[in-house]
């Protein structure tokens, strides 16, 4: 058993599972500071009970990143010795800056979050809100920071096979960095946005028609409606940067084997590497060179220049396109949602049971996402500075193949569990209504707004 395979698809793993939560809390922390936000201008109730069901899927997924992620920081010295060796002084003080400003603020004031209604003023409640919902983008500021690095290293020089800084700022800001920050956040507000709308719509199905269900569902619809053109937009502009700065990943995403003009956009294939060539493919003429270089003349980077030093084709090509279709069907059943609730105010039940299973939509596409990026990388993990195959540790495969297997077994048991809980949530939100008091309210002060200390 080859350790490194045996180590890259145990990192895939735990970074797979992690990924998931961290897509939720990023933009759950907005959107209950949204909720709260109405709460005190209008003094509804039902933004607070919508508030409060949310925010125990906030403290959830926030306390399963954090046990998944503490797995991943194992590996750093058990599997992969060699990236912390090379580029721990990089790697290690950004993760640090991680820690500081964007864990510690979620920890701390998370509590007051759950716990702290009518037990604190309305004022420093929302605060901590405020403060939960920053350090939930200061945390993906960093790791996106990091993770860009590794794709287009800047801001540093070499010594005795080190690297070392020489300018911070464009350590972080590097030239992939805004790019994958803005595809990052908007890619986790569509997953929160579909997962509150597939829950509601559970809900509605279920015949709750309390206000508190119709805000959440009218909250998540109309904020993937407009989101999802914009990360259209975002994810163009993403990838003409790859374009510019990592164009064997391009090629590998479009499956283009021969550099030139007129260049057909592929929408089905199975790449064959090794005879250099697609088989069964459908593809558009000249769309790829139209939507990259935006002339049907356009050149293509093609495969066949990079002998060697190119991702694998199959994952990379496939992982693009499960990540489009899942937005363009986002688009569809988002903008046909919103367009019954603005007309009708109501769901057809087709299109509710639809939202359902579409509630876990934002994970695909966020995975499918990240492999593209992650997988096309290689076979750097840092590009042009560190090669995957230079980092792995003297494991035995014996010993990844067990912690694997065991890793795999507790994910599954994990994921049962928490969708579980959301599920439970959701229907125990429909059976209640806006029936039961708030936490810390009696029945008659429903109504009105905490009072200000």
């Amino acid at each position: 058993m080859d350790p490194l395979i045996l180590s890259r698809i145990q990192f895939g793993a735990n970074i797979s599972f992690h990924i998931l939560f961290p897509a939720i809390t990023i933009a759950l922390g907005w959107v209950l500071l949204f909720f709260k936000l109405r709460y005190n201008a209008t003094g509804d109730s039902a933004w607070m009970r919508a508030y409060f069901t949310w925010v125990k899927v906030f403290a959830l997924s926030f306390a399963m990143g954090v046990v998944s992620g503490v797995t991943m920081s194992f590996q750093f010295g058990t599997n992969w010795p060699g990236y912390m060796e090379t580029v721990g002084n990089i790697a290690g003080p950004l993760l640090a800056y991680e820690i500081l400003t964007a864990f510690f603020l979620e920890a701390a004031f998370l509590g007051i979050m759950l716990f702290g209604f009518r037990r604190v003023s309305n004022r420093i409640h929302t605060l901590a809100t405020v403060l939960v919902a920053g350090g939930t983008t200061f945390s993906a500021f960093w790791i996106i920071a990091l993770n860009s690095w590794m794709q287009t290293p800047a801001g540093f020089e070499m010594r005795d096979g080190v690297a070392h800084a020489v300018d911070w700022w464009a350590i972080v800001f590097n030239p992939s960095m805004p790019y994958r920050l803005v595809h990052m956040l908007l890619a986790s507000g569509l997953t929160v946005s579909f997962l509150i709308a597939g829950l509601s719509a559970l809900r509605y199905l279920y015949g709750d028609r309390s206000e508190s269900m119709w805000k959440a569902l009218r909250t998540g619809v109309f904020t993937a409606a407009i989101l999802i053109p914009i990360q259209i937009f975002a994810g163009d502009q993403h990838g003409l940067n790859t374009l510019e700065h990592q164009p064997q990943k391009i090629a590998a995403m479009e499956a283009n084997w021969n550099t030139g003009p007129n260049v057909p956009l592929v929408l089905f294939a199975l790449p064959d590497e090794a005879a250099k060539e697609n088989r069964f493919e459908l593809a558009i003429p000249d769309g790829a060179s139209l939507i990259l270089r935006h002339s049907s003349s356009g050149v293509v980077p093609g495969l066949n220049d990079y002998p060697g030093n190119h991702p694998p084709v199959f994952p990379v090509f496939w992982g693009f396109r499960v990540m489009v279709g899942t937005g363009i069907l986002m688009l569809i059943v988002s903008w046909s949602a919103a367009f019954f609730l603005k007309r009708h105010h109501s769901l057809p039940k087709p299109l509710a049971l639809l939202m359902v299973p579409m509630a876990l939509s934002g994970w695909l596409a966020t995975l499918a996402g990240w492999y593209t990026t992650e997988i096309g990388r290689q076979p750097w993990l840092v590009t042009g500075v560190l090669k995957t195959a230079d980092a792995v540790g003297p494991v035995a495969g014996s010993h990844v193949a067990l912690t694997l297997a065991v890793y795999l077994v507790l994910y599954v048991l994990l994921l049962i569990a928490y969708l579980g809980v959301l599920v439970h949530l959701a229907l125990k939100a429909a059976k209640d209504g806006d029936a039961s008091p708030l936490p810390g309210v009696m029945n008659a002060a429903l109504s009105q707004p905490a009072a200000e200390e």
